[in-house]
């Protein structure tokens, strides 16, 4: 199964370049780390993976875009995979007061 991600900023109407992002995957015992990167200068993230249907999060470092004094210092999107053999697109649409998400295509 494939994962991707697109952030865009729409105070700004541009990707978002340079977002931290880190996947996880919801285990018994808590969260375990499977991936990490950084978006693009197209705000985008691709070439995630995850090896089986449950619940995952990405965490998006919005401090580390909008500075120290952001009003959300992260931004975390937890989600269900049902069927790792189809690819799942998670856009983050995000401004300094608020964020906002959904499945893509």
């Amino acid at each position: 199964m494939t994962l991707s991600t697109h952030v865009l900023d729409t105070s700004r109407g541009r990707p978002a370049a340079a977002v931290p992002i880190r996947l996880e995957r919801e285990e018994d015992d808590g969260w375990r780390h499977l991936a990490q990167g950084h978006t693009n200068l197209e705000g985008r993230l691709s070439g995630l993976a995850a090896d089986r249907p449950g619940v995952y999060r990405l965490i998006f470092g919005t401090r580390d875009y909008f500075g120290p004094d952001a009003f959300y210092p992260e931004v975390t999107v937890a989600f269900r995979i049902a069927d790792p053999k189809e690819h799942y697109h998670v856009p983050l649409l995000i401004s300094p007061f608020g964020y906002s998400t959904y499945r893509g295509s």
